[in-house]
């Protein structure tokens, strides 16, 4: 059985001159070779993969967004936890430790070497993969919106928002949703630090909407009677769908580790029960499943055609 994973703590990353070029989470600041990658200055010639082994331990970085993966009564929890158990445990790993760090901190604490990989759901995008490696898809999500109950300003998406005067849009910095409200040119913006004080900012009335994937919204807000979510969406972009896929996230160097996580990985998504058994509790269906002939290297390309 695998431990009960622990939490060590909660991290805030000086990010610094790491944060350099950050889009949407990814990080800058050096070549992961140059952090530890394939091979740690404490662990001599060993790849992240062996030493995790060696040491039944591997280190995941979360950003504690529900129900992706959260520490709940001293416990991390969540979708990705879950899945991550599974995995590790066949990998001879098992025992996961957790840090919880805001989202921009993520891929540049990766890359210093700080923790072993990302366990929070992060979308698959171009800019992204420059800067770490993505697993293979894990998890497909679409958009909606919190907002005062009832919906008095009648948003639906965030093309309605670009659309209305005078409405203010919460998004959580370094989120796809932040991207999509950019080039849709909306103004206004208010930048939050995490899932739960995007919906505050609404609740407290300082913005009239708050963007993030429908699974994690429409679970945190189940049981709140003065914010409400918009019926779920899929972002257009200059007429284009944005396909929204979330992974785990590794080392550009930690290929051993990566290859080895892609092939437990597979052995969940190619059987739909084995995947709900997993993540159904958390609120997740079978439509969030990824196609199987979805691959990284195509969101990684921005190639979807």
């Amino acid at each position: 059985m695998t431990k009960r994973t622990t939490r060590i703590g909660i991290a805030t990353v000086a990010i610094g001159a790491l944060s350099l070029g950050l889009l949407a989470g990814c990080a800058s600041g050096g070549d992961a070779g140059d952090t530890g990658g394939e091979s740690t200055g404490d662990a001599g010639d060993m790849t992240t993969l062996e030493k995790a082994q060696e040491d039944g331990t591997i280190t995941l970085a979360i950003a504690s967004e529900q129900p992706y993966s959260w520490v709940e009564g001293g416990e991390p929890t969540g979708a990705t936890i879950a899945m991550h158990e599974q995995i590790f445990q066949n990998l001879g790993i098992d025992d996961i430790k957790i840090e919880e760090v805001d989202w921009n901190s993520l891929i540049p604490g990766l890359n210093a070497g700080r923790w072993d990989a990302v366990s929070a759901g992060m979308s698959i995008l171009p800019d992204r993969c420059e800067e770490a490696a993505f697993s293979d898809p894990e998890i497909m999500y679409t958009t909606t919106l919190v907002v005062a109950a009832g919906n008095p300003k009648g948003l639906s998406d965030l093309d309605s928002v670009a659309a209305a005067d005078g409405v203010t849009l919460a998004v959580q910095s370094g989120a796809i949703e932040e991207g999509y409200a950019t080039d849709l040119g909306i103004s206004g913006l208010v930048q939050v630090d995490s899932a739960q004080a995007g919906i505050e900012v609404v609740q407290a009335g300082r913005a009239d909407a708050f963007a993030l994937t429908a699974v994690s919204l429409n679970w945190m807000t189940e049981d709140m009677d003065d914010v409400e979510t918009t019926e779920v969406f899929v972002q257009e972009i200059d007429g284009v769908e944005q396909i929204g896929a979330g992974a785990t996230v590794f080392r550009q160097a930690d290929t051993d580790l990566l290859e080895a996580y892609n092939a437990e990985l597979a052995k969940i998504t190619a059987d739909e029960k084995a995947y709900l058994d997993l993540v159904e509790p958390f609120g997740f269906t079978a439509e969030n499943l990824p196609p199987a002939d979805l691959t990284t290297e195509q969101l990684c390309s921005g190639d979807l055609g």
